[in-house]
């Protein structure tokens, strides 16, 4: 054993101290047992009250005062995890049982043979260490799970706040984490110019780390935005910081777009993230066009192209995250790009919030019972243009 065993022996006979201490004087020696004894039930619960740490309870049945099964009624109240071993004649079997109902892991028989009895402890004993350890194992995970909803909350509340509607425009975000957190993201905020900025992104990975990378990458972008530059510029500044620090090779996928609400015009810039959608008067979907650029974090000094489109009058354009397009059902296929053009086709006329709505309903009835995979974002903007 590893570490010293500590066995409390209730016993009300003289001798039979004598005899374990002389039994187990090796493994006394060596560190390996630690003893303890008392002569009763009372006796044993003071002990236990007293020293720390006992980790089986090695009793007679037959004591005076409080016997052994008396005893064992009581050992619950001191340590629910305590397990005992009973002591009792050969043919006193209905105690024994009595005992075995009441809690106790095994017993011996007397005359005590202590070849048996040392392989009944030993199993006794990592019998309940493997429950302690266990239950610290489940108390670490209980712990575990309540961080980590903390900073689902967390991460929940830096998502922006939904811009109230305007003549111009509507816009709306739509984030659900595969894990208690996720690495992706969505933002929009209004530029010092007036211009609407539209971000979403996607950390490579899942869980802690990606959502620790998130939540720096989406600070530098609303940062370095608000500074005025245009999106290739922004882009290419957060990329210079991400890779300036990156030891674990986490890159980021993101586009980054401006909206003019007096004009519909349209700046864009993208660093591997696919393409936006772009949903017409008529109902067709297609992408928007020259979506390119190097992910976000790996190689420095990285230059990413601007991009210009001018959007029509109640043109929808929607951002997504890959969880959208690789939901995969039971059977292993995808949702794809074209059941979302499709969906996007059918509800294009429906309020930003609704259309996103209908988006993730398909998206979660196509995967059905099948584990989701991937965190699942999407960003939705109509123009209705400046006479509208």
């Amino acid at each position: 054993m590893s570490a010293a065993t500590t066995i409390l022996v209730v016993d009300d006979e003289p001798d039979f101290e004598m005899l374990v201490t002389q039994r187990f004087r090796r493994s006394i020696r060596s560190g390996e047992f630690i003893f303890h004894f008392a002569r009763d039930g009372e006796e044993a619960l003071e002990v236990l009250g007293r020293v720390p740490g006992i980790d089986l309870v090695l009793t007679d049945i037959n004591m005076p005062r409080m016997d052994g099964l008396t005893l064992l009624l009581r050992l619950p109240e001191v340590d629910p995890q305590l397990r005992a071993v009973i002591v009792s004649a050969y043919g006193d079997m209905t105690n024994i049982r009595t005992g075995m109902n009441r809690g106790a892991f095994d017993f011996v028989t007397k005359p005590v043979d202590f070849d048996d009895l040392s392989v009944t402890l030993n199993r006794a004993v990592e019998h309940v260490r493997g429950v302690r350890a266990a239950l610290q194992a489940r108390d670490a995970l209980l712990v575990v799970r309540e961080e980590l909803a903390v900073a689902r909350r967390m991460q929940l509340s830096i998502l922006p706040q939904p811009l109230p509607d305007t003549p111009t425009r509507e816009v709306r975000g739509f984030m659900q984490a595969a894990r208690e957190v996720g690495g992706d993201f969505y933002d929009f905020f209004t530029l010092p110019d007036g211009r609407l900025g539209l971000v979403i992104a996607d950390v490579a990975g899942k869980g802690v780390s990606a959502a620790l990378i998130m939540a720096v990458t989406r600070t530098l972008l609303r940062m370095v935005a608000l500074t005025g530059v245009d999106p290739a510029q922004c882009l290419s500044a957060v990329n210079d910081l991400l890779a300036a620090d990156n030891a674990e090779m986490m890159f980021v996928t993101a586009h980054y777009a401006t909206l003019d609400p007096a004009t519909g015009l349209l700046e864009y810039a993208s660093a591997g993230h696919p393409p936006p959608l772009l949903i017409g008067a008529e109902g067709a979907a297609r992408e928007l066009p020259e979506c390119d650029g190097m992910v976000l974090g790996v190689l420095p000094a990285q230059e990413y192209r601007l991009h210009r489109q001018s959007l029509a009058p109640d043109e929808v354009l929607l951002l997504y995250t890959d969880g959208v397009t690789e939901a995969f059902d039971s059977a292993g296929s995808c949702f794809g790009e074209e059941r979302l053009a499709a969906t996007l086709a059918a509800h294009r006329g429906l309020h930003c919030e609704d259309l996103l709505a209908t988006v993730v309903r398909e998206v979660m009835g196509f995967a059905a019972n099948a584990p989701q995979a991937d965190d699942i974002t999407c960003l939705a903007l109509r123009y209705r243009s400046a006479g509208t």
